[in-house]
């Protein structure tokens, strides 16, 4: 009987040990002043070295026929360990790495637009109409594998050679005729994009411009702009939800041109890029 009490004793110690382990692990952080935007920086693992924090504001995806302008900023925030081509990357404490943030399909559905020869304000209206109607699409770039299939090469960025950004993602496409559930591209199936500031394809990127806080523990790169040219996108699944997704995916992939193959895809990201080192993230608590 004492035996049994010990070992029982000794689980729930354990047990408990455990429980206060993973609420240490989940424990928010605050950090304060010019490192408050880390505030999402994976901290609780003691190997983070640098916080991220990207803002992309400009740019575009083009996926066959259809090119989506980035006009809702998109955020992309995490942290790392290592260095250049060691570098590994862990996603956001809140696990929202890569924003979620919808981008409408300029023309809709259709790919309707107004004639530039129109005045200004009856394009306006009449886009809006169309975007905003059954034809109106939203398409979301969405991450399709964990955040540590990120990668992320700082030395790459700054050379202007090679893989500096690396995504699995895949597309979203939402409207009250397609339904919560159309894709192009899947977690099973994703959409690898490398994103270099040198060239890729027909494309040029740029490093942008580099600053630093005073105390050299912030750096910040500016108007950069990344690139891929040459990857490529599968057909449409899921649009329309499985009544009718036999109907809805082929009309996607005829209006969309997917699948499309390198050269007949592209990506751009302009925006600003903040690392800082985690120790003065933390400190700043």
């Amino acid at each position: 009987m004492r035996l049994k009490k010990l070992i029982v004793g000794g689980l729930l110690a354990a047990l408990g040990t455990l429980v206060f382990a993973s609420v240490s692990i989940a424990a928010p952080h605050h950090p304060t002043g010019e490192y408050a935007q880390f505030a999402d920086c994976p901290l609780n693992r003691a190997t983070i070295t640098d916080c991220v924090y990207s803002v992309t504001s400009g740019g575009s995806f083009t996926l066959g026929k259809k090119t989506v302008p980035i006009v809702n900023p998109v955020t992309l925030q995490g942290g790392f360990e290592g260095a250049e081509e060691t570098t590994k990357f862990f996603g956001a404490e809140d696990g929202n790495t890569l924003s979620k943030t919808p981008q409408p399909v300029p023309g809709g559905l259709l790919g309707i637009t107004a004639p530039t020869w129109w005045p200004k304000s009856i394009q306006n209206w009449f886009n809006n109409l169309i975007n905003e109607g059954f034809t109106g699409v939203n398409a979301t770039v969405e991450l399709a594998e964990p955040a540590t299939s990120i990668k992320l090469n700082t030395a790459n960025l700054l050379e202007e050679k090679g893989t500096a950004l690396g995504l699995p993602v895949k597309f979203h496409l939402e409207n009250p005729i397609l339904g919560s559930n159309c894709y192009i591209g899947s977690n099973s199936n994703p959409i690898h994009i490398n994103f270099t500031t040198g060239a890729s394809g027909k494309l040029h990127g740029a490093a942008g411009e580099v600053t630093f806080n005073p105390e050299f523990t912030i750096v910040t790169v500016s108007g950069g702009k990344l690139v891929n040219n040459v990857y490529t996108a599968p057909g449409a699944t899921g649009c329309g939800g499985f009544l009718i997704e036999y109907l809805l995916d082929p009309l996607v992939n005829s209006l969309v041109g997917v699948p499309s193959g390198a050269g007949a895809n592209s990506a751009v990201l302009e925006g600003k890029l903040q690392d800082a080192q985690a120790e003065y993230v933390r400190l700043s608590e």
